[in-house]
């Protein structure tokens, strides 16, 4: 079992930037693949980014393309998404998951509120 906490939302002002951690406990985070989705009200939820065991990332959505930027740190057992240059449209709850392989996310965390004020 992996227990994932997300820390860091909060209000902000466009063009702002904002750094999410997704705190792991339970296991070792580091040979998981880990995500980073978000939810919009009323909207579907998006798969953002996703980090691979080896350190190596890849952004899904373009939208956030050259903007947002995932990193590791093994020794905190923790996942980073740096998010930079945010606009209103990026106002969403945003999460951490955790899976075996890059389709599958097992584990999930509480979410965290992100909101940008124009």
């Amino acid at each position: 079992q992996v227990q994932l906490v997300e820390s860091g939302g909060g209000l902000v002002q466009a063009g702002g930037s904002l750094r999410l951690s997704c705190a792991a406990s339970g296991r070792t985070f580091s040979s998981y693949w880990v995500g980073w989705f978000r939810q919009a009200a009323g909207r579907e939820r998006e798969f953002l980014a996703t980090l691979k065991p080896s350190g190596a990332y890849t952004v899904r959505t373009d939208s956030v393309k050259g903007r947002f930027t995932i990193s590791r740190d093994n020794a905190k057992n923790t996942v980073y998404l740096q998010m930079n240059s945010l606009k209103p449209e990026d106002t969403a709850v945003y999460y951490c998951a955790a899976g075996l392989d890059e389709s599958t996310y097992n584990y999930w965390g509480q979410g965290t509120q992100v909101t940008v004020s124009s």
